[in-house]
């Protein structure tokens, strides 16, 4: 509840509800996002041929400028559905977020106040636009840098040399395309994370600009962990967060309290 509405205009809307009949209404708000979940995950296996294709193309752009045929491998028999299987998850964890998050919301928005729903309402919506910018900034950029820079230690035969090349397996390609697109993705919620954390009082933007230099070192910590053990991953996920916490610290001091600016100017 903000500081200048009074409860009165700044109702709950709330009704006093029995345990058990809190616990009916959870599960009718699960079974919804489970129900989500399942139709897109069927309809994203239905597709999960296409759905790999997109994700390889990268690659296979890559391997046709080095006038290579693009190709991927698989070694067991079962290996290629279930990664298929996985793609389908992957893609149907993308489809439904947004029914999960609607549910989510329609489950606890009856217990906050009016103030508090128009807070926390815009950041329903920033979420999932904020982690496809970061899928969209590691598939477009990132993927055709790195993939350029380790088919780079292709080497023809020939000349008495020994020909080392690239044999991909789809799995282990969706794995690393998955863990990249997953922590660009959540890397890029940093903003909200941080911006919710000061709408509460936690964290100042004062405080943000004092710990910015640790910020930097962990956005560098956090790329050599998160991503493959090249410099080129790592910088393209460390650059991208710290200017992410620049933005922070701007979207912080646009809503925190105005009893903590008003403390940090009078520090001033």
């Amino acid at each position: 509840m903000t500081e200048h509405e009074p409860m009165s205009e700044n109702p709950i809307n709330d009704q006093p509800m029995p345990l058990l009949d809190h616990l009916i209404e959870l599960r009718k708000r699960l079974l919804w996002s489970i129900g989500a979940f399942l139709i897109c995950f069927g309809i994203c296996y239905h597709f999960a041929g296409d759905i790999y294709l997109f994700l390889a193309r990268p690659l296979g752009e890559i391997m046709r400028q080095k006038g290579e045929q693009p190709h991927l491998i698989y070694t067991a028999l079962y290996e290629a559905f279930f990664t298929y299987i996985r793609v389908a998850f992957f893609g149907a964890a993308f489809l439904s977020f947004p029914v999960v998050a609607m549910q989510a919301w329609i489950f606890i928005a009856p217990g906050l106040y009016r103030s508090e729903k128009r807070a926390f309402a815009p950041f329903l919506v920033a979420t999932p636009v904020l982690f496809l910018l970061g899928a969209g900034l590691a598939y477009y950029f990132i993927f055709p840098v790195a993939w350029r820079f380790f088919l780079s230690f292709q080497s023809p035969a020939g000349d008495g040399n020994v020909q080392i090349e690239l044999q991909a397996k789809v799995s282990e390609y969706l794995s690393l395309v998955m863990k990249l697109i997953m922590a660009f993705g959540v890397s890029f919620e940093l903003p909200v994370v941080l911006t919710l954390l000061a709408r509460v009082g936690i964290v100042t933007s004062d405080m943000l600009r004092r710990y910015r230099r640790y910020a930097i070192v962990g956005a560098f910590v956090a790329g050599a962990i998160f991503m493959p053990p090249d410099i080129i991953t790592q910088t393209g996920l460390a650059v991208p967060l710290i200017l992410l916490y620049e933005v922070s610290i701007v979207s912080a001091r646009l809503v925190e309290p105005k009893r903590v600016k008003t403390e940090e100017a009078e520090a001033e």
